[in-house]
């Protein structure tokens, strides 16, 4: 899969990861990234750093209006982005009904897979592309303070594998890339170290050229699938300790 020359459609590309995603990909050559955001105003420094080929669009992701007018508008997407995602820092037990839950799962989970049924057509008339979930190492291991984020990335990483399954006959590429502690608005609250987005992003566009199917995309990430690995039991119980944990640190 070439980034150069591509066109690419982010969401959530006005800040954190997304955006980190839009500046890699027009360092290596995309011709145009349409930056999906709530608010394409909170996209307008990206559109000033690059006139023409960072372009903003309103897209919640949770609407189908602007899912149907994106994928009008990005006729010659050949890479699809979903990175646009919800935490409502709030637990299944305590949160006082199931609407954070429920955001939670319409963002990470129903969200991606609207973009990759109304994208899919696209992809397959521009030659196959590729389609990259961000997802969790909240999504290989639940993690109890993470109310329903963890859970909707459980079902997004199982919708990943299918999508991926049902899209091969046309040669698009889906790709699953595990996350694990970023410096960005989601991680305000855990202390320690913090990968930068931008180090995500690079190994997302070197998972796209490689073709790879999943990928841990930094150390914390790697540790928790050594961890889930060696002793899922042992894992399952630090993550319920950080219930009444403090303070949420990464270690490092």
């Amino acid at each position: 899969m070439h980034i150069e020359g591509a066109t690419a459609l982010v969401t959530g590309g006005n800040r954190g990861i997304g955006e980190a995603f839009v500046r890699a990909l027009l360092e290596a050559g995309a011709a145009t990234v349409f930056v999906g955001a709530r608010d394409p105003a909170q996209a307008a420094h990206l559109a000033d750093e690059a006139p023409g080929r960072a372009i903003p669009i309103k897209l919640d992701v949770t609407v189908p209006d602007h899912i149907a007018a994106a994928a009008a508008l990005g006729g010659d997407v050949s890479i699809l982005i979903n990175n646009a995602g919800a935490f409502h820092h709030t637990t299944l037990m305590t949160a006082p009904d199931l609407n954070a839950a429920r955001d939670e799962m319409e963002v990470n989970y129903f969200g991606p897979l609207a973009l990759a049924r109304a994208f899919a057509p696209i992809l397959a008339r521009n030659g196959g592309g590729a389609i990259v979930n961000v997802l969790s190492s909240g999504g290989m291991v639940a993690v109890p303070t993470m109310g329903g984020y963890s859970p909707s990335k459980f079902a997004g990483r199982a919708a990943t594998t299918c999508i991926r399954a049902e899209l091969a006959g046309q040669k698009t590429q889906v790709t699953a890339l595990i996350v694990g502690s970023v410096d960005t608005r989601m991680a305000a609250h855990v202390a320690g170290y913090k990968e930068p987005p931008s180090d995500i992003a690079k190994a997302g566009l070197n998972a796209i050229r490689r073709g790879i199917d999943e990928l841990d995309t930094d150390r914390m990430a790697i540790e928790v699938r050594a961890s889930l690995a060696r002793d899922p039991k042992a894992l399952e119980r630090s993550m319920a300790k950080m219930l009444t944990a403090a303070a949420i640190t990464t270690g490092r």
